[in-house]
């Protein structure tokens, strides 16, 4: 084993970053790329879309229906007109046509309630596209921090085994001198694999990092920026970070036109009692009818009314429709619950991050200049060989928990914003169209 090794692993690091910060693109612009081509935000609006359309065929529950029907063909005909006549049964070439129009005047609001019903399943339907176009937001967070956190990782490892090798090599050289011993050129040896496999192992979670990245947003990850704390833009304490949620987040909006949607479905189901009117005007213009040579015309405007007299079937559909109000209303407490707790936990791993990463800094600093202490002592021989790899171990796992609670601590602002329903806002990204209510 020797440094060429480590000097061509160093190398392939500092290329892989010149190369990553030559193409360098925000947050915000991940962020918005995936809200734009992520399938759960596609799938999501084109549930929107399609219940946008089951709102339209009940909105034609308004209008008049227009029916027209024309033929023509042969006809015999042996009736009471033609055996009259002498002639028992006669043939003609038969046309008809007809045109029927059909105007809903009264049926209990039914039809109202079932437009308005659609239409509380469309703003339903919106508020759940929102809440994916934000959890999705969150996901392409995560993974954006993940990845610019590994690579971060992935140098602290490429640094230790620098500083490992160039230990060794200094051992190696001590010992020709005569200077050191044959076990401490053993020790540092081993220590020196053990920093190889760590670079492996940081390695292997930046490739995983890379592949949820892709998964999220659509597209590998090249060049990442910096992220941005949002910091500035948390609630100022736990209450209004819950007061926040509970007002604006969509999940729980959307939860309460499902509760709107179920209130329309009982009273859809409660107009089945009451009579339907209509208004039907026919016109028709026929020749050679039932034997009959010649016009057969005629018109009528009539207003009927229908009325079930058996509603078995109509009672436990309204009955049904009670118990999906009963369990809308459920689901709306259910989705309180999950929304407060989802914001209870973020705002811990808030602050349980934020008061580690002071601590984490000072782990830092005084490990690095005990390292360096440590280098000076070792070289006059008031430190053993044991003493300084294990010093330069703990720099270096300083360094890895300090960056690892640096993007934990980032990612709990984020998740809070996504919590209270205002990711997408604080990144400046903008919803889906498919995310729009209908007032």
């Amino acid at each position: 084993m020797n440094s060429k090794h480590s000097i061509n692993l160093t190398t392939a690091a500092v290329g892989m970053l010149l190369a990553w910060q030559c193409h360098a693109v925000s947050l915000q612009d991940v962020v918005r790329d995936t809200i734009k081509s992520n399938p759960d935000v596609l799938i999501a609006g084109s549930e929107r879309n399609s219940v946008e359309q089951q709102m339209e065929q009940a909105r034609g529950g308004f209008f008049p229906q227009a029916d027209i029907t024309v033929g023509t063909g042969w006809e015999t005909s042996d009736n009471p007109t033609t055996r009259a006549a002498g002639d028992g049964s006669r043939n003609y070439n038969r046309d008809e046509a007809e045109i029927r129009i059909r105007q809903l005047i009264y049926d209990g609001n039914g039809t109202l309630s079932e437009f308005r019903r659609n239409k509380a399943r469309v703003n339903s339907r919106a508020y759940e596209t929102f809440s994916t176009a934000e959890v999705t937001a969150l996901k392409s967070v995560e993974a954006y921090l993940d990845v610019v956190n590994n690579r971060k990782l992935v140098q602290l490892a490429t640094d230790n085994l620098d500083s490992h090798q160039k230990t060794y090599d200094r051992i190696v050289k001590r010992g020709r001198r005569g200077v050191g011993s044959k076990a401490d050129v053993q020790q540092s040896l081993g220590r020196l694999a053990l920093a190889r496999t760590n670079l492996m192992a940081q390695d292997n979670q930046l490739q995983d990092a890379d592949a949820a990245f892709n998964t999220v947003v659509g597209y590998p990850p090249a060049g990442l920026d910096e992220p941005v704390s949002r910091g500035h833009l948390l609630p100022a304490s736990i209450d209004d970070a819950l007061e926040m949620a509970l007002d604006n987040h969509p999940r729980l909006k959307s939860a309460d036109a499902d509760i709107e949607a179920a209130r329309y479905q009982y009273k859809t189901a409660r107009a089945l009692f009451v009579p339907r009117v209509h208004v039907e005007i026919k016109g028709s213009d026929n020749d050679n009818l039932d034997g009959i040579a010649g016009s057969n015309n005629d018109a009528e405007v009539m207003v009927r009314g229908r009325y079930n007299l058996t509603g078995g079937k109509d009672m436990a559909r309204r009955q049904e429709t009670v118990y999906e109000l009963e369990q809308a209303r459920e689901i709306r407490d259910r989705t309180r619950r999950q929304v407060i707790e989802s914001v209870q936990l973020s705002w811990n791993a808030y602050r349980t991050a934020k008061s580690q990463l002071e601590y984490f800094k000072v782990h830092v600093d005084a490990s690095t200049s005990a390292l360096a202490a440590y280098r000076k002592q070792f070289n006059i021989g008031q430190r053993t060989l044991i003493d300084l790899l294990d010093q330069e171990n703990e720099v270096f796992q300083a360094n890895i928990n300090y960056a690892n609670a640096l993007n934990d601590l980032m990612f709990a602002e984020y998740r809070i914003l996504a919590g209270t329903g205002r990711l997408l806002w604080a990144l400046e990204v903008p919803l889906p169209d498919q995310a729009d209510t209908i007032q």
